[in-house]
């Protein structure tokens, strides 16, 4: 009797709807919630991505091409100036040229680091929330060895990533501009060479940080994979052979509460990853573009003998473009993090 009793708990703990499986990803930010929320797929919410940080592309133009045509104009200036003023040494001329960009520039490239750092830290923060969710869809479907490995990794980088990210990278980054000030302003080589150090240094830092996150999530998720799929194989059959007259039907039963985990699961995981780029993706448009401007304000002053300022404006470019390789390998951790997770069992 009691065997009985105890076949039909199972029996009926398996077959409980799976919608009363509670998996939902962590609800968006404010900043984003309404482009996410309004999409009933990922191609539509993609979409309402795109559109959105396009929206933003106008404001971004516009703040970029004020910095970026003071630049020009200062840098202009002073070359004229030291074209007609033959009581003004060149070198005055240049170090007047250098103080004048590094003035104009210093409060906007201050602006989008502190944008940077804030993004990173928000994607970080919404990581911790949706993570879990999608380890517990992971488990759900038998995969609680993979699911607990990968959080456990994904937890340890991230939490590198942005001790790095604020306390090393942002006074590196600081440290980068201010070399790349004074070299433009003393002529000092040895300043220049250890500001190209940093932004050497900076920049493998954070390709070390991926190529070693993407190595150990592949490399865990074969061999923990592998091994859940063996315990979820071993389980089922363990259950077809067990229990008289109904084992096969439980064990139909369990694979299908187990596949609709699954489907839970990766609704769960597009949400998030809409939400991740959503997050991503008006930061992202809003540096890229001052990025890209410096970058042209650059070449352009270059080409009429703007000298060391010239040199200075495209090492702001190349800061901007740090910054954007921070929140970069924030976003591609997280996502790479949320995929593997959503992969299941094998």
């Amino acid at each position: 009797m009691r065997r009985f009793l105890l076949i039909l708990a199972v029996a009926f703990s398996l077959s409980i709807p799976v919608s009363a499986l509670d998996i939902q990803a962590p609800e968006a930010p404010d900043t984003v919630a309404e482009v996410v929320e309004e999409a009933d797929s990922f191609g539509v919410g993609l979409w309402n991505v795109v559109k959105s940080a396009l929206a933003s592309l106008d404001t971004s133009l516009r703040e970029a091409m004020g910095v970026c045509l003071g630049a020009a104009a200062a840098v202009l200036m002073c070359t004229l100036l030291r074209e007609v003023s033959a009581g003004i040494s060149n070198r005055a001329m240049e170090l007047a040229c250098t103080v004048a960009v590094g003035g104009l520039l210093v409060s906007p490239a201050s602006s989008l680091i502190r944008l940077g750092l804030d993004t990173a830290t928000e994607l970080s923060e919404y990581g911790k929330l949706l993570l879990p969710v999608m380890t517990g869809a992971m488990a759900a479907q038998g995969g609680v060895t993979s699911s607990a490995a990968l959080y456990a990794g994904t937890a340890l980088f991230d939490s590198a990533l942005s001790s790095l990210l604020s306390k090393l990278m942002t006074p590196m980054l600081w440290l980068f501009l201010a070399l790349a000030i004074g070299s433009s302003a003393l002529k000092e080589e040895l300043l220049g060479k250890m500001k190209d150090f940093m932004s050497w240094l900076m920049g493998w830092v954070l390709k070390i940080v991926l190529y070693l996150f993407s190595g150990y999530m592949a490399v865990t998720g074969v061999v923990s994979g592998s091994a859940d799929a063996a315990a979820v194989r071993a389980a089922k059959t363990a259950i077809s052979t067990a229990v008289p007259v109904v084992g096969g039907v439980l064990s139909d039963a369990s694979e299908t509460v187990l596949v609709t985990a699954g489907t839970l699961g990766s609704a769960a995981g597009v949400y998030g990853i809409l939400t991740v780029l959503a997050l991503f993706a008006g930061p992202a448009v809003r540096i890229g573009v001052q990025y890209l401007m410096l970058k042209a304000v650059a070449a352009f002053c270059s080409a009429f003998e703007g000298g060391n300022a010239a040199s200075l404006i495209g090492d702001f470019a190349a800061a901007l473009g740090l910054v954007l390789a921070m929140v970069s390998t924030q976003t591609v951790l997280l996502m790479i993090s949320t995929m593997c997770l959503m992969k299941g069992v094998g």
